[in-house]
């Protein structure tokens, strides 16, 4: 039974996106059942059945990145659709051509316009994030367009502030870039208090709001503290992965 999230936020109607659960699939055992990812130890008949799954609703093969964690933003409509590209984001102005990220705790921001003319889709990580993905895609989106389009945002599932314990060089490498950032961390008791939980969630905000987007929804699930729904690297390990995807209806 396929177990989708769909975005509670005011997209145009032509703007179509999901969020895949780890519910629905053919794999097993720390993979059950809809792992999407290819890169992580699953059976790889499984994986493809999984993903002819999720590509039954979809207008076209989405278009999957090899993600790196970095902060590089792909205009895909550019690229061979048969080969992935390497990046964690991208954006599209094409009708059914279908962005993709692949997360397992990690952030999936999905973006669009008002005028329902772009769409886009961020796998942002801490590393990410502190890079400036959030920047650099909005960025790049208004090159591309020639304007500065009203973007609006959609954060889906990662792991929670409750859960996400980093260390003091991530901290650093948030407030030196802005120091606004330091209210994403909270002390976590831990030997020599050199521990602490990150929000991703207000992070992200902080980030796009600092990119000028300011109408910003979802945020808040937790992939960690809901096995029964979400996969998650750092409670489980090796696991499988969840999708964050978006695109423009005919």
């Amino acid at each position: 039974m396929n177990d989708w999230i769909i975005p509670d936020w005011p997209a145009p109607g032509n703007v179509k996106a999901l969020f895949t659960t780890r519910n629905g699939g053919v794999s097993s055992g720390r993979y059950t059942s809809l792992n999407l990812g290819d890169h992580v130890g699953d059976d790889p008949p499984a994986v493809m059945r999984n993903r002819a799954v999720l590509r039954r609703i979809l207008p076209d093969e989405p278009q999957w990145l090899r993600q790196v964690h970095g902060a590089t933003p792909v205009m895909i409509d550019a690229h061979d659709r048969t080969t992935p590209c390497d990046g964690d984001a991208a954006f599209s102005r094409g009708t059914g051509t279908v962005c993709a990220v692949l997360v397992a705790d990690c952030l999936p921001i999905l973006l669009c316009d008002h005028a329902g003319t772009m769409v886009g889709v961020i796998h942002a990580g801490w590393r990410g994030l502190a890079e400036g993905v959030i920047e650099r895609t909005v960025s790049e989106i208004g090159q591309t367009s020639g304007t500065n389009p009203r973007i609006m945002a959609w954060l889906g599932p990662a792991i929670g502030p409750h859960h996400f314990e980093v260390g003091e060089e991530v901290r650093q490498a948030f407030i030196k870039r802005d120091t606004e950032s330091v209210s994403a961390f909270m002390p976590h008791h831990a030997p020599n208090n050199s521990k602490w939980l990150a929000d991703l969630f207000l992070l992200a905000r902080q980030r796009l709001v600092k990119a000028g987007v300011t109408e910003i929804y979802g945020g808040g699930e937790c992939t960690y503290s809901d096995p029964a729904r979400f996969f998650s690297y750092r409670r489980d390990g090796n696991t499988g992965r969840m999708a964050g995807l978006i695109w423009l209806a005919a």
